[in-house]
């Protein structure tokens, strides 16, 4: 019978951004099985609206669960900000978003508690990152700033280029101006921008990556309900995505730094809203 540290960590996002917190989760955990998945279909979730959003996290659990994976981790922020706190009673399974973990992290980092936010739209207008930092301390003040051009210069590979710190240097202006000392990157898809953002922001700005919080939280929560895996166990890292798996495949190389493999593309839709009650195997 299978064990619970033997089960497979489950991980999803809208898309290919996602990929930078399970670089960081297969770097913490080596020897654990991991299934992604990436709602291409959907993308991008910072438009949608909560009420959908939920729906669609429903799903993708319902799809996770299917593999009986024996924890959660929703790498996508507006899935955290506008679903989290709704699924989570839900699920039967820990699962943690990417939120909390890289809040504490940056009420830890500042010194003159000045934090900045950056994210998609959606993400910011929820509240999700300065109602995590003011709740572990209400003396700091939070400066969010939308900077939705990021995700598709990111998937497009215009990672250094004039154009590239053209917008940075505008949508960054603000936060520069407001003297903030810590800056978190709201979004899964900024980590691959973050040279050019830390030399726009200079060098006294801490520039925090969700992933790394996201990943270390992962393990930790693992270790303590004795899931975390650490025989030599060759892992096996599964890859889904709702649509356009060729794309998700290059896209995915420029995150990595290497080959992904296969991808193989279901369809989200047949898999119900209640999360509770697996599905048949999807594997």
């Amino acid at each position: 019978m299978e064990t619970m540290k033997e089960q497979p960590i489950g991980i999803f996002d809208s898309g290919v951004g996602g990929l930078t917190v399970y670089r960081e989760i297969e770097r913490v955990c080596p020897a654990d099985d991991i299934v992604y998945f990436g709602d291409r279909a959907r993308f991008p979730f910072g438009v949608r609206s909560p009420r959908v959003l939920v729906e669609y996290t429903r799903q993708i659990l319902h799809f996770l669960l299917s593999f009986k994976v024996k924890f959660v981790v929703v790498a996508c922020n507006s899935a955290s900000a506008m679903a989290l706190d709704t699924i989570a009673p839900e699920c039967p399974v820990p699962i943690i978003g990417v939120i909390k973990p890289v809040a504490r992290a940056a009420v830890a980092a500042t010194r003159n508690n000045k934090i900045g936010i950056i994210g998609t739209e959606g993400t910011i207008a929820s509240g999700s990152y300065a109602e995590a930092i003011q709740n572990a301390d209400s003396k700091i003040a939070v400066f969010g700033i939308p900077c939705p051009l990021f995700v598709s210069l990111a998937e497009e590979g215009y990672l250094d280029r004039p154009a590239t710190r053209l917008i940075v240097a505008d949508y960054l202006q603000p936060l520069k101006e407001a003297g903030v000392d810590t800056l978190v990157l709201g979004c899964t898809h900024y980590p691959l921008l973050k040279p050019v953002i830390a030399a726009e922001m200079g060098e006294g700005v801490a520039i925090l990556d969700s992933a790394v919080s996201t990943a270390a939280e992962t393990k930790k929560m693992l270790q303590e309900c004795g899931g975390f895996r650490e025989d030599d166990h060759p892992p096996v890292h599964r890859f889904y995505v709702s649509d356009t798996p060729g794309k998700f495949a290059q896209v995915g190389e420029l995150f990595l730094g290497r080959p992904i493999g296969t991808v193989t593309q279901i369809d989200i839709a047949r898999y119900g809203r209640h999360i509770t009650q697996p599905a048949e195997d999807a594997g």
